[in-house]
């Protein structure tokens, strides 16, 4: 579909430090940008919670041209419960893998498809080969589908995506060759997001956003967040619309324009991230008032 591209998979994150550790030392992604919000987005980008939370994007290079994870944190929860909906991100590097072991950081299934885990379970599949230079590492994002007739209708007829191969157990897609791609593994059972569900998000010309929303409510499906305006502090402004496909994962979709002037590397985003960090005293307040962090 003209214009489209992938940007980025939504993590929610339980205990920050060590996750960023993770992605950092273990997967070798940078800190791309950084930002603290007082309350809840207004397109649930943080999950269904009201107050104070932040926002990190890592990944090995521009928003432009990577698709990215971005780790959103809420200040009062500790963890999230995994459910069946995200299988995997899958990235081609043979230094993950080498990093992990200077970290002393499990290394599960070696001999036959190697994956590391990030804190909260999210598991990262590594192809061990050396990382591309030229193109973005991240291969692709694999998500749960109980019924590829539905799921194929869904993302390939509706959201305009091409079908770059399929079987019977899975389907490979995407909106160009040179961008990460979104594998639907047909499991055969409901799909259960748990309560640690991510997002997955798309760019399109911003003139396509109303045009996606009304495909989708023509066809009776599921829009979470109609079209609307975001804000982030200092920093462009970005016009959103939220899907929920066959299965309940959700699907954001915003205006290209705005996005790639919101989404610029931010060269004090490292330091914006340790300061934030090191003034996170939730854990402390919780301890003080007798009480542990809630599991979301």
């Amino acid at each position: 579909m003209s214009g489209r591209r992938a940007l980025h998979f939504v993590f929610k994150i339980g205990d920050r430090p060590t996750t960023i550790t993770f992605f950092k030392d273990v997967l070798g992604m940078k800190i791309l940008r950084h930002e603290e919000f007082e309350e809840g987005c207004k397109a649930a980008c943080n999950g269904p919670y009201d107050g104070k939370w932040s926002k990190t994007m890592v990944g090995y290079g521009p928003e432009d041209n990577h698709f990215v994870c971005e780790l959103t944190y809420n200040y009062g929860l500790s963890s999230y419960k995994l459910g069946n909906d995200f299988l995997g991100l899958t990235i081609k590097s043979s230094q993950v893998l080498l990093n992990a072991e200077s970290q002393n950081w499990p290394i599960h299934d070696r001999d036959n498809s190697p994956f590391v885990e990030a804190p909260g379970g999210y598991r990262f599949y590594i192809q061990d080969e050396p990382q591309p230079t030229d193109t973005d590492p991240v291969q692709k994002v694999s998500l749960a589908s109980s019924d590829k007739v539905h799921s194929l209708k869904y993302w390939s007829e509706l959201l305009g995506l091409k079908v770059y191969s399929q079987s019977e157990k899975q389907a490979l897609l995407g909106y160009a060759d040179d961008q990460a791609k979104l594998e639907l593994q047909f499991i055969g059972q409901n799909v259960d997001h748990a309560k640690a569900f991510g997002r997955i998000a798309f760019s399109c010309p911003s003139v396509q956003l109303k045009l996606i929303e009304s495909e989708i409510k023509a066809v009776g499906g599921t829009i979470l967040t109609p079209f609307v305006s975001l804000d982030t502090p200092g920093k462009a402004t970005v016009e959103v619309v939220i899907l929920a496909d066959p299965d309940g994962h959700e699907i954001c979709f915003v205006g290209d324009e705005g996005f790639r002037e919101l989404s610029r590397m931010d060269p004090e985003a490292d330091r914006l991230l340790s300061e934030a960090m090191a003034a996170d005293h939730s854990d402390e307040w919780f301890s003080k008032k007798g009480k542990s962090k809630a599991e979301a």
